[in-house]
């Protein structure tokens, strides 16, 4: 494997090392990153190592806790623990505890029996390319870099750090301008890391709360609850009368909406009522926001309407980020309810993002389902492959495929086939104002995906 540059991607994804605990993403492997973190920033600054990290909910979560501190202690690095806590929680206390590294132990939307390893740098930002592909070929080869073992008092310790989640949550109290009493808020927490601070956040902010999702068991995280499986919340909001629900996923950085009538608010439709909410308060820079090329086409027609512009990138909330610093925006998201408020946090946060959508609720008194009113919605038709090899996405029966697809849908369609960051799947996404078409065009393009891998074999 090459020594620099661009990461490889033999462990690491879009979003981190994640795979089945224990088999494909084991103690040994946390052991040797937390040994080659400690060694790695040690060097670098030239003072020990200090890392804090966090986990979810899931019983392997402790496991591969407990073999990262082993190693980042055993290579000199201090470990400190925030325990069961969010990934954007991570990600603030790395850019305002003065530590060299975050750690998130999450597989994020994935079931209980997945889990990962999510890095982050000092700013509390996805670790960069570089740094992974020197991690990458140290887990493969653990001579490819010089780490030394701590004795005496060289040793590292591992530090109790509940304190850094607490702080978090101060954050999370001082970005509400409104108070929200009266209303009624609806909480899904996915049996995940944020079911011990969503709750708690807005109940202190004066709203009357009601939880599902609020009871993990070690084996029961994103198990028909959460921001992938919404029906347990509007089922919430319906039968108890609620103004609006707010469903994370495992690791907190994740929020889908469901209106008082049950209906669900996607990625798209929280970036069309925030870019609103923001411009209304003077707080939208440039008068821009950046979504990723699966946004729906509707939300761009939409608030250009408004004067909003919208810039397009890759999917997944690392180069919503990118985007954004890039062009001076300070709201991003994906559909999938990555939304990043970049005048408070760098990473998607979805209590944040649902801390923002009651502020414009409550600042425009309005009823939940009525924030969307004004946004276009073109039909989009989506489908996931499972596959052996990701690179089936690129077949020449793929391409024609596409090709032919494109041709049908002219100028009103869009036709997108990528490989998963973070699954062994390919992603199609066929976008027109013909429904009935789309799926068509969809079913085929699964069709040549399935072919192509048939062939493989």
């Amino acid at each position: 494997m090459p020594r620099g540059g661009i990461s490889t991607g033999r462990y690491f994804g879009t979003d981190g090392f994640r795979g089945r605990a224990g088999s494909q993403l084991t103690a040994e492997h946390a052991f040797r990153t937390g040994a080659f973190l400690g060694a790695y920033y040690s060097s670098l600054n030239g003072t020990k190592c200090r890392a804090v990290i966090g986990k979810d909910t899931r019983r392997s979560s402790y496991m591969l806790e407990y073999a990262l501190v082993a190693g980042l202690t055993s290579s000199g690095a201090d470990a400190y623990l925030m325990h069961v806590t969010t990934t954007p929680s991570v990600s603030f206390a790395a850019r305002c505890g003065m530590f060299d590294c975050g750690i998130v132990i999450s597989a994020s939307h994935n079931p209980y029996y997945d889990n990962g390893i999510k890095l982050l740098n000092s700013k509390g930002e996805k670790l960069g390319d570089e740094v992974i592909n020197l991690l990458e070929n140290y887990l493969d080869d653990p001579s490819s870099y010089p780490v030394s073992r701590a004795d005496g008092v060289a040793v590292g310790a591992a530090v109790d750090y509940v304190a850094g989640r607490n702080n978090y949550i101060a954050h999370l109290m001082t970005l509400v301008s409104l108070p929200l009493s009266g209303m009624k808020i609806g909480l899904d927490c996915a049996n995940g890391a944020a079911y011990n601070i969503a709750g708690r956040v807005f109940r202190s902010l004066g709203a009357e709360v009601h939880c599902v999702g609020c009871r993990p068991d070690g084996f029961n995280v994103n198990d028909k609850v959460g921001s992938t499986h919404i029906s347990k919340l509007r089922t919430l909001v319906k039968d108890r009368g609620l103004d609006i629900g707010f469903a994370f996923d495992g690791d907190g950085d994740r929020c889908i909406c469901v209106d008082e009538n049950g209906s669900v608010i996607d990625g798209d439709g929280i970036l069309y009522i925030l870019a609103r909410f923001l411009s209304d308060e003077n707080a939208l820079s440039g008068n821009k926001i950046v979504a990723t090329v699966m946004s729906n086409s509707g939300l761009v027609r939409s608030l250009g309407e408004q004067g909003i512009a919208v810039e397009r990138c890759a999917v997944g909330d690392r180069f919503v980020y990118e985007k954004m610093c890039r062009c001076g925006a300070v709201l991003g998201g994906e559909q999938s309810g990555h939304i990043i408020v970049g005048k408070v946090e760098n990473t998607g946060d979805g209590i944040v993002t649902a801390l923002y959508v009651a502020q414009a609720m409550k600042s425009w008194g309005v009823r939940a389902s009525a924030m969307t009113d004004g946004l276009a919605v073109f039909p989009q038709v989506c489908a996931s492959v499972a596959v052996s090899d990701k690179m089936s996405a690129f077949s020449p029966e793929v391409d024609r495929e596409k090709l032919r697809a494109e041709a049908l849908l002219g100028g009103s369609g869009r036709v997108l086939v990528r490989p998963s960051g973070t699954e062994d799947v390919v992603r199609i996404m066929v976008e027109g104002e013909d429904e009935n078409l789309c799926v068509r065009l969809c079913d085929r393009l699964v069709s040549a995906i399935r072919g192509g891998e048939e062939c493989a074999e």
